[in-house]
């Protein structure tokens, strides 16, 4: 069997690389929407680079689930779904213009014991660290999660980060929370934004140039200035 690989199978390969766990009709959204029969088109992809050992697979889920081919992770983990649930984040951002600088399970600490966001990327302008809770925690650990992004907004670590702007100032991300559940937490530095998706983000930010012009001041600026573009 040939062992050529085109641009798209190479690209299939390094986004499963990517996002570590990928669902048959992710890729066929993403990647084959634009053929004629894009699931038969996908499934041939697929079991070529399955058999290629270039990926591995889980028929745990349906539609099949597929890995990187070092993947630590045991074909019916529960850790499975927490990927899916942060490429399906992915997948909504790009119904709205395509993330840049995307990194799953981001550590910009670099350390053990740091804010660990299931997604940095640049979404329409602007740079986000994304944090999706799939369950329900008590208000004190959620404020401590905020806390630990305080710690590090007053550490100036951040500023080095790899995707700073060179030529401007550097950015801190604002923090979303994918959450089906309002949590009662604040900060002073940073922005926080809770919604149960990227469209309830969207349709937040969907007002009028004049509403737009109004409610700048208290809602789309932090307290060192930080502007949030979601046009």
């Amino acid at each position: 069997m040939s062992t050529r690989l085109s641009q798209r199978d190479k690209d299939i390969i390094g986004f499963i690389n990517q996002f570590r766990a990928v669902d048959r009709d992710s890729l066929v959204e993403l990647f084959f929407k634009q053929l004629k029969s894009p699931v038969n088109a996908c499934n041939s992809v697929m079991i070529r680079l399955y058999r290629l050992r270039l990926i591995e697979r889980t028929q745990q889920y349906s539609p099949t689930v597929y890995l990187p081919v070092d993947a630590k992770i045991k074909k019916n983990s529960q850790k499975i779904l927490h990927f899916l649930s942060i490429l399906d984040i992915y997948k909504q951002m790009c119904i709205y213009g395509m993330p840049k600088q995307a990194i799953v399970e981001d550590k910009p600490t670099g350390r053990k014991g740091g804010i660990e966001p299931d997604l940095f990327c640049i979404f329409k302008g602007s740079p986000f660290w994304v944090e999706i809770q799939r369950n329900q925690y008590s208000e004190q650990k959620m404020q401590e999660k905020i806390n630990l992004y305080e710690e590090f907004f007053f550490s100036d670590e951040w500023k080095t980060l790899q995707w700073q702007p060179e030529d401007r100032a550097a950015i801190f991300p604002s923090v979303i929370l994918i959450t089906p559940v309002r949590y009662a937490v604040h900060s002073d530095h940073i922005r926080i934004i809770q919604v149960t998706s990227i469209h309830e983000l969207m349709e937040k930010y969907k007002n009028s140039p004049k509403k737009q012009r109004e409610e700048r001041p208290k809602v789309l600026s932090s307290s060192n200035g930080i502007k949030i573009n979601l046009t």
